[in-house]
């Protein structure tokens, strides 16, 4: 059986997140590792940071897919760090194709908090009918996403919303098995 990828999507300035929302997209990633899960994220700071810290200290594989051309861009134009991935991927796309090619490249996404970046990988996302796990109270964009379902006209029936960190990536992984 093949490696599941999924994707985290969140907030990569965290001001307005929920409390101990470093340490709570930590466990997640920590969780991903555990279930031997690739984690990709967008090779950014706040969420997906966390995440891949997590995931990369408890022996996870890590993918970034990074908004810039070369690591140079990386590091200087878009002050992105490179910890905790194993291999990132220079799109030289910017933020929004890059958005995406991240989207595309997991069997799955999950959100944790977020801004407006989180909520355009939100409605790529919906739109690829792609297995989704949403973080409840993480702050942020959160309190869109219902919404945007609601009056979306579209089907989608493979999305979780879950506040445990351990279950929702439980929960996730078992969705996507059965997708």
């Amino acid at each position: 059986m093949k490696s599941l990828k999924i994707v985290i999507s969140g907030a990569a300035e965290t001001a307005h997140c929920s409390e101990n929302i470093n340490e709570t997209a930590y466990e997640i990633g920590k969780n991903l590792a555990l279930n031997r899960v690739t984690t990709i994220t967008g090779a950014t700071t706040g969420t997906p940071f966390w995440v891949a810290k997590g995931a990369y200290e408890h022996n996870g594989y890590v993918i970034g897919i990074s908004p810039a051309m070369n690591e140079k861009e990386h590091l200087e134009l878009y002050n992105l760090p490179t910890d905790y991935h194993h291999l990132i991927f220079y799109t030289g796309f910017g933020h929004s194709l890059r958005n995406l090619i991240l989207v595309r490249c997991g069997d799955g996404v999950i959100f944790i908090c977020g801004r407006t970046g989180t909520l355009n990988e939100f409605v790529i996302a919906y739109e690829e009918k792609k297995p989704m796990g949403i973080l409840l109270n993480s702050g942020g964009e959160e309190k869109y996403m219902d919404k945007i379902i609601a009056e979306s006209y579209k089907k989608h029936e493979k999305i979780i919303w879950e506040s445990d960190p351990k279950k929702l990536v439980e929960k996730m992984i078992n969705l996507i098995k059965n997708d």
